[in-house]
């Protein structure tokens, strides 16, 4: 694999660094980040996957979230892929929450956008292998995101079990298939059969399959995208299922990376404890 270093930089003790490379999956060219720590010196380390949001691409939460002070205290690598293929051949739309910035973490199969819009395969299989194959980490992997990539962490953790060894969330969108943050994007992506779209439901998913851990969520209780993002139907679904694991409603928190970034900390912990 071709990977071009696009920036490195230390960071904690250990190196964040930005690559480039040639997409079979998306038939373009992406960018992903990967912060190493110290530990990654002396041997492989387990992988955090950070799946981002909305508008966002690789350096959002890579500058914004926190998240290497305590990747560097647990010894955790971690890797912070792209939300959508990019580039000027590639579909787009007007809207924020369409086309690029905004692929949705699924496989679309609907013009234009099936051409490139393959994240759910790329995030599952093509840069997983590029990463264990480049970089030193171990084969065991924990997974989370914030918003639409608290949506693509749980629906990947839950559809890759055999995959994935720990699990959380930032204010995912928990029910996509009920709000408008999924109907708009499912029915473009996927078509109108809305059938297809339950396997990129958290909550429907966690009904049919739970997870085989525990699951972490701290979700804003003054997050001006709570109708939206739906954590009452998650946390139903968990109580339910009797579901291991915790939905934290954090009083006064919203939306933002501040918000992240608070609660980084407790969810890299969360992961290192069940991956180291």
């Amino acid at each position: 694999m071709d990977l071009t270093v696009i920036s490195e930089n230390r960071s904690f003790g250990g190196i964040q660094t930005v690559y480039r490379h040639s997409s079979n999956t998306c038939g373009c060219e992406m960018t992903f980040a990967v912060y190493l720590p110290p530990k990654a010196k002396d041997g492989p380390v387990p992988v955090l996957w950070y799946l981002s949001g909305l508008t966002c691409t690789h350096e959002n939460a890579m500058t914004k979230a926190g998240l290497q002070e305590h990747a560097a205290k647990y010894g955790l690598a971690v890797v912070f892929p792209d939300t959508s293929p990019r580039g000027a051949e590639v579909a787009d739309d007007e809207a924020y929450d369409l086309g690029q910035g905004a692929g949705f973490y699924v496989n679309a199969t609907r013009d234009p956008w099936r051409q490139n819009f393959r994240m759910y395969d790329y995030v599952v299989s093509e840069l997983r292998s590029i990463v264990i194959d480049n970089l030193p980490v171990q084969d065991r992997h924990g997974i989370t995101g914030h918003s639409m990539g608290g949506h693509g962490a749980i629906t990947i953790a839950i559809r890759n079990a055999a995959l994935f060894d720990s699990l959380s969330a930032f204010a995912p969108i928990a029910h996509p298939t009920q709000s408008d943050w999924g109907r708009k994007q499912l029915s473009t992506y996927l078509g109108d059969d809305e059938s297809s779209w339950a396997e990129h439901d958290s909550t429907l998913l966690l009904e049919e399959y739970g997870w085989k851990g525990d699951l972490l969520v701290d979700q804003g209780a003054s997050d001006q995208f709570l109708d939206l993002l739906k954590p009452e139907a998650l946390a139903g679904m968990m109580a339910k299922r009797r579901q291991p694991g915790q939905v934290r409603l954090q009083q006064g928190y919203d939306h933002s990376y501040f918000f992240v970034n608070t609660f980084a900390q407790d969810h890299v912990a969360w992961h290192a404890a069940r991956l180291c």
